[in-house]
């Protein structure tokens, strides 16, 4: 059985993943590159591109920050070296209590779990760049070395494209940073060799013999091709490539593929604690491994989940055990009532999307919304696209909501709006909603309600869902694959 979690990965992590149960981990975490990242979706007509914050690389030092230093300080639960300690110490006296240290130790809180999870066997793969690589080396050398562990390779991803900056040179890599739990970690160099002309490097043809300079050794090369050098000329995703999914961040199946085929086989477990848009997660089922995904957003779940079962059809999510996801009013209250500002409009994707079955967009433009938080589409009949606005509240609410959610309607030329409410709404609120009239759709002869009250209790205990097809997708679905492999679905422009 496979696990995707919604929630903080350290939560996750110390409560449901077990000691020494996963083969290999992979990371991509944030860079702390000061910058929002967002997630962008289908274009509709002629409308404005639609982005949705997708994550915050931006950090600060708050209670969270000092309460995870303070873990580190007092050796939580005797998990911490002499060394991570000290080194978290000596990151104050040069650092300060700032952006950089309050991520540093957010990163350490974490590579001590995932140490703890790794097998004897496993290794840890670690992607980052060169805004803060050299501060998580020291990191993860304080937490694996010590005990037992072992740094293996710094490998350096290249890519190519994007401009050319005026007074740098262009900055066209990633690193990856890799390490294993002891001595005895797995690495199955067959099932990762390359032709001997591959990524543009002149060697001898693999036909050909030769010796090794100064001895009378005859060289071979092996019919299979040879094992990749540290560092790997991988394409990154271009805006028209097939696998694009319009998340920010997102990396290619070609550099996961050849890090889960080199370092795991068929059957283990493959963990990814920052799994995004879910690459990691849809490498290792189409290359037959189990996998954990963890994220602390709704809308990576979400994606990751349409990108499977586009790929793999209805039945690949009988195999997947969800956690974190609300299934009644307590576990939504307590959504709703997170003060964490990273997690902020959790509740209101989660609804949104829930409710539109992971085919609405999530809006998250800087300042007021305007009252709205999510929008969908469908095409009607010598109309083109018809908009439907929705909106989430998780507090008090009256029928001025109402009142102003059909002035945002009229506002926004949209023919059907959605108020979902945490609440049970008055019975004014109802007639108020009654009074906006009602909508045919034409294609379906049938009519709904112009203005449209939904609770929560109503898509936790009814299942209840937006059920007008609609027929323009902001969603790309992925192409369907029958050998298991798969290929992205998309997010990519809208509103």
């Amino acid at each position: 059985m496979n696990h995707l979690y919604y929630g903080d990965n350290l939560e996750v992590l110390r409560k449901y993943i077990r000691d020494e149960s996963v083969d290999l981990c992979y990371i991509d975490p944030p860079f702390n590159s000061k910058r929002n990242y967002n997630q962008i979706y289908n274009n509709i007509g002629t409308e404005d591109k639609a982005q949705a914050q997708a994550f915050v690389d931006t950090w600060e030092w708050n209670s969270i920050a000092e309460e995870g230093y303070c873990q580190i300080l007092d050796n939580y639960q005797g998990k911490f070296t002499s060394q991570s300690i000290a080194l978290i110490l000596g990151l104050k006296e040069v650092l300060g209590k700032g952006s950089l240290l309050a991520y540093l130790t957010s990163i350490i809180l974490r590579v001590v779990e995932i140490h703890r999870v790794l097998k004897l066997t496993g290794s840890f793969y670690l992607h980052c760049d060169p805004t803060s690589s050299h501060y998580l080396k020291l990191i993860i050398d304080s937490v694996f070395c010590p005990n037992g562990g072992n740094f293996l390779n710094e490998i350096v991803w290249c890519y190519r494209g994007g401009g050319t900056p005026k007074k740098d040179f262009g900055r066209r890599h990633d690193v990856i940073l890799r390490y294993s739990k002891t001595s005895q970690y797995f690495f199955y160099t067959n099932e990762i060799r390359i032709p001997y002309q591959a990524e543009g490097i002149g060697r001898k043809d693999a036909s050909m013999w030769g010796k090794h300079k100064g001895t009378n050794k005859i060289y071979k090369p092996n019919p299979l091709g040879k094992v990749p050098e540290d560092w790997w000329l991988i394409n990154s995703l271009n805006a028209n490539d097939p696998e694009r999914l319009g998340y920010p961040t997102q990396k290619p199946e070609a550099l996961l593929e050849r890090i889960i085929k080199a370092s795991s086989n068929q059957g283990d477990v493959i963990l990814d604690a920052y799994c995004g848009c879910g690459t990691t997660v849809a490498v290792s089922q189409k290359l037959n491994r189990q996998w954990i995904g963890i994220d602390i957003t709704y809308q990576s779940i979400s994606l990751i989940l349409k990108r499977l079962e586009d790929s793999h059809g209805s039945e690949v999510l009988s195999q997947i055990q969800l956690a974190g996801i609300p299934k009644d009013m307590k576990s939504a209250v307590a959504l709703a009532n997170r003060q964490d500002d990273r997690i902020r409009k959790e509740f209101e994707k989660w609804a949104i999307l829930t409710y539109s079955n992971n085919r609405a967009i999530i809006n998250n433009k800087k300042g007021a919304d305007r009252g709205i938080d999510g929008l969908a589409y469908f095409l009607e009949e010598g109309e083109g696209h018809r908009k439907i606005v929705l909106q989430v509240k998780s507090g008090n609410v009256s029928s001025r909501d109402i009142r102003d959610l059909h002035g945002t309607m009229v506002r926004e030329n949209a023919v059907l709006s959605v108020f979902i409410t945490l609440k049970k709404p008055t019975s004014e609120m109802v007639r108020e909603a009654n009074s906006c009239g009602v909508y045919h759709h034409k294609v379906m002869g049938r009519s709904y309600q112009c203005l449209q009250i939904v609770t929560i209790e109503d898509i936790l205990q009814n299942n209840k869902r937006l059920d007008i097809p609609l027929n323009l997708e902001v969603l790309k679905s992925a192409e369907r694959k029958s050998d298991n492999s798969e290929q992205l679905s998309l997010f990519n422009e809208a509103i």
